[in-house]
């Protein structure tokens, strides 16, 4: 039995009966705090550079992972599935998502690439195989997401479909992270003196953002025919 077969097996005798009442108990929904806690716990250990913390981070992370599929198994989710059908599923998705390594010799010709760069030029479109539902370049995107992450993510969509430029002049040059980081505390204190509340801010004017990204998919959509930019 393998070390993460002994993990497996650990979460199963947990849940249980006769195991722990705490586990049993537990819900897909009431999990969720302590996967965002242990997300971020992973997040401060990856930027110490502390060995042992990630491996241990990450294996809390992984017991997430471990526990919310042994939970359904039950059926807590409708028809019962379980971690190999979701490494089944990741695995698929992460081979459909790199045909320039996997794909057939076509494949492998038409999306060879070098560089990091040149293999996100085609990531959306591979990522839209699998989704063919998805309408929109910001299908998909969890609006749960911290406000400047999902600020950067929204961002970067707006690039892809022309709305902004991403070679455009810098409206604050900055010349290092560190006097980003700076400069986001300072707008952070002045809010805070101004009464008002940065995270809430720009989520709105993030979600502003989304409805001019929409807007102008749809004038694409009258121009070429077509639904989404890909």
């Amino acid at each position: 039995m393998t070390e993460l077969d002994q993990l497996i097996a650990t979460a199963h005798t947990l849940r249980a009966p006769g195991g722990c009442p705490w586990d049993a108990e537990q819900t897909h929904t009431s999990l969720v705090q302590y996967l965002l806690e242990e997300t971020y716990e992973l997040i401060d250990a990856i930027e110490s550079g502390n060995r042992e913390e990630v491996i241990e981070e990450l294996g809390d992370v992984l017991y997430q992972v471990v526990f919310h599929s042994d939970l359904a198994q039950s059926g807590s989710l409708g028809e019962p599935f379980d971690i190999q059908d979701v490494a089944r599923v990741s695995g698929e998705k992460m081979r459909g998502r790199h045909p320039h390594v996997f794909g057939s010799p076509e494949e492998l010709e038409k999306y060879a690439a070098k560089t990091g760069d040149e293999v996100m030029l085609n990531w959306d479109a591979h990522k839209q195989k699998e989704k063919p539902h998805r309408q929109s370049v910001l299908d998909g995107i969890p609006q749960a997401l911290p406000a400047l992450a999902l600020a950067n993510k929204v961002i970067g969509k707006a690039e892809k479909i022309g709305l902004l430029d991403p070679k455009a002049e810098a409206a604050v040059p900055l010349e290092n992270e560190a006097a980003l980081g700076k400069l986001l505390l300072a707008i952070v204190s002045s809010a805070r003196a101004s009464g008002l509340d940065p995270e809430r801010s720009l989520r709105e004017a993030t979600r502003e953002l989304q409805v001019e990204i929409r807007a102008a998919e749809l004038d694409d959509d009258l121009d070429a025919g077509v639904i989404g930019s890909f």
